[in-house]
């Protein structure tokens, strides 16, 4: 009998193993940041990947058997992610890779699976840096990259803003990071230069500059130990904006600079926050998160239907699902790599094999037609691995919960947009 780990945790330095030991035709294999600066995230990707195989089991595995499932804690840092997923396909041998939190630790861990031939399903890693380079192992479960999240933006003001009322000026403020550098690119019209190609993407003159909005006021923090939120604030408003757009690296840095606007008596009519979905946004901020816009893949209102095993499973199933579990709601940290989690298992029930090959191909092959179906709804991919078709939501913060307002007429149970952001 194979011995394999059922929904283990391992860390560097120690490895924590269920009591049960499973013999398994697939295995599962992810490594996440359960601590460090990305840990929120990385926590709740943990929690929907394993709910995802707790159905699986329960609607009786893939190939007939149950599927197992290895977790290593990467602490936030690329190097430790590298080698864990080189651990994933070398050593653990690993049936499937279930990929990572944020674009940083999505680009060399994509590089080790491409290498290596295996499929890289992407949970949240959105740059086009990861996807220009020609990989043909890399599937993305997001709507789109992070360069052209500013359109879904514009489009709101251009389709529920009276012309009257739109910002005309703006501040981009962002981290140091590989995310939040790839979206305000594509918002202020950078070029893009892929890391190990001689490719070079021209996004002038970008998405702000296209509506008409200038930017005013552009500052970049380092991605770690950065603190001078008051004084970023303070120079935000000194700049006469009144529009914000934050690219954080984290939800608590979207948290930090949202509460330091609050305090130095900041009121622009639009902020824009690139995190803050989850739910500790608005428990921390309170009635300073009212107006909040952010970008998400999913909403609990949106009715997309996936399949778990031979059966169809819904997002609300999802939801009720996740709840039982956890005695929480989901937010899209736990939807997303959950989705993921259906892709794969859709591919390999489907193609009856765990060879990647396999995989690839059947993923490769979907149309809108033929998609895969998940709880973010149908997907089918370009030849670089982004999605075909699939508008970013917009969600706003509205007396406390999360509403989803944008886009319109494409889906169920939107909001009215709040305009502007009340104080």
């Amino acid at each position: 009998m194979k011995r394999i780990v059922a929904l283990s945790v391992l860390t560097p330095t120690a490895l924590v193993v269920s009591s049960a030991i499973t013999a398994a035709a697939v295995s599962f294999g992810a490594s996440l940041p359960l601590t460090g600066g990305l840990a929120i995230n990385g926590q709740k990707h943990k929690e929907g990947y394993e709910l995802c195989v707790e159905l699986i089991n329960s609607n009786g595995g893939l190939l007939g058997e149950p599927v197992s499932l290895v977790i290593s804690d990467n602490q936030s840092t690329n190097e430790t992610a590298q080698a864990q997923f080189e651990r994933l396909i070398n050593e653990d041998k690993v049936s499937a890779l279930l990929g990572t939190f944020s674009s940083r630790i999505t680009f060399p861990t994509t590089s080790i699976a491409e290498q290596n031939k295996m499929v890289y399903p992407v949970p949240s890693g959105v740059a086009l840096q990861i996807y220009e380079r020609g990989y043909k192992y890399i599937f993305n479960f997001q709507p789109n990259a992070a360069e052209y999240v500013g359109k879904s933006y514009t489009g709101l003001m251009k389709d529920l803003v009276p012309a009257d009322q739109t910002p005309k000026k703006a501040a981009v403020v962002h981290a140091d990071d590989f995310y939040a550098n790839a979206a305000v690119a594509g918002l202020t019209g950078k070029k893009r230069e892929i890391a190990g190609t001689d490719k070079v993407i021209d996004l002038a003159p970008g998405t702000l500059a296209d509506a008409g909005i200038e930017v005013v006021f552009e500052q970049q923090w380092p991605e770690e130990g950065f603190s001078d939120w008051i004084g970023l604030a303070n120079s935000i408003k000194q700049s006469g904006a009144d529009m914000v757009v934050g690219f954080t690296a984290s939800p608590d840095e979207a948290i930090q600079l949202v509460r330091a606007f609050r305090t130095v008596a900041y009121q622009p009519s639009t902020v824009v926050m690139g995190q803050g979905t989850q739910q500790e946004f608005h428990d921390q901020l309170g009635e300073a998160a009212n107006g909040v816009l952010i970008q998400s893949a999913w909403h609990p209102a949106v009715e997309w239907v996936g399949t778990i095993g031979d059966r169809e499973f819904t997002n609300q199933d999802f939801i009720t699902a996740f709840q039982a579990k956890y005695s929480k709601a989901p937010d899209e940290d736990n939807a997303i790599p959950f989705a993921t989690c259906q892709g794969i298992a859709q591919a390999i029930a489907e193609t009856k094999s765990t060879d990647n090959t396999v995989l690839r191909d059947w993923l490769a092959a979907r149309t809108a037609d033929a998609p895969v179906r998940t709880i973010l709804g149908n997907f089918h991919w370009d030849e670089k691995g982004l999605p075909v078709d699939k508008p970013f939501l917009i969600t706003q913060w509205q007396d406390g919960e999360l509403k989803f307002v944008y886009p319109l007429g494409q889906f169920p149970g939107t909001a009215d947009l709040v305009w502007p952001k009340p104080y």
